[in-house]
């Protein structure tokens, strides 16, 4: 099982992507505007959207993918995400108004998309590979994924503020070898930070002292311009290794 970072930025600009993840070559975790990045032959390859929330940095990519490949698909493309999530996505994007409603085209018996809704904590199984929805604590619904080979896990947040919830459930994980969370603002932005329910640097640090696995950990959303300043804070601020900077097209072997 390999991940493949299509982007992994809190905003966009230069060589920066909004978060998307490829699992293989068939699944999508998140939708931002790294999807951008595949070609036509690897968009149509892509059978199941896992979806974090329905911000649009997470979800951007989905109305322009389908549209491009659903013709060339012979099955409907699958969105997971919460039930809360998949209700806002029909309400305001596939809503005939923002976007044409790919679960009527071209009929409702054979459509492009489809959804289907996961519980937090349900697990999807795709060819031996375990995709599990974890506790997120944002401003809309939201989750994380726990990624799992059988051999290895990989978690990643999604958007998240503090979390008691994500970390009973990330240290029960025995083969946990990767973890990617979030660190979107800089520490003179904490204010903005704990409004919006995401982390800086100090949060995160406090959040790091309830994880007892010795997974390496990256930081996803940072934002632009603060890239440098806010991974130079984390060092300051995390005891013993620090977390690295997730970049794009950096891959996980599982």
């Amino acid at each position: 099982m390999k991940l493949r970072v299509l982007g992994c930025s809190g905003g966009i600009g230069g060589n920066l992507r909004t978060t998307s993840f490829l699992l293989d070559q068939d699944v999508l975790v998140d939708a931002g505007t790294g999807v951008g990045e595949l070609s036509l032959t690897e968009l149509a390859m892509i059978d199941h959207v896992f979806i974090t929330h329905s911000h649009l940095d997470h979800i951007a990519s989905i109305p322009f993918m389908v549209d491009s490949v659903g013709s060339m698909r012979d099955r409907p493309l699958t969105v997971y995400a919460s039930e809360e999530t998949l209700d806002i996505l029909k309400q305001h994007i596939f809503n005939w108004k923002i976007w044409p409603d790919f679960a009527e085209i071209p009929n409702a018996q054979y459509p492009c998309m489809r959804y289907q809704a996961m519980e937090l904590g349900g697990t999807i199984v795709l060819n031996g590979r375990r995709i599990t929805s974890v506790p997120a604590n944002h401003v809309v619904p939201a989750v994380g994924y726990h990624l799992d080979s059988g051999r290895a896990s990989l978690v990643f947040s999604g958007d998240t503020t503090t979390n008691d919830e994500f970390w009973e459930t990330v240290n029960k994980i025995g083969n946990l070898r990767y973890l990617i969370i979030e660190t979107a603002f800089s520490n003179s932005e904490k204010d903005l930070a704990e409004v919006s329910k995401h982390l800086c640097p100090s949060m995160l640090a406090i959040e790091l002292e309830k994880f007892k696995g010795d997974a390496q950990v990256f930081i996803s959303h940072l934002k632009p311009g603060e890239l440098e300043l806010t991974m130079r804070e984390i060092e300051e601020c995390v005891r013993g290794v620090p977390p690295k900077m997730l970049l794009n097209n950096q891959e996980f072997e599982l």
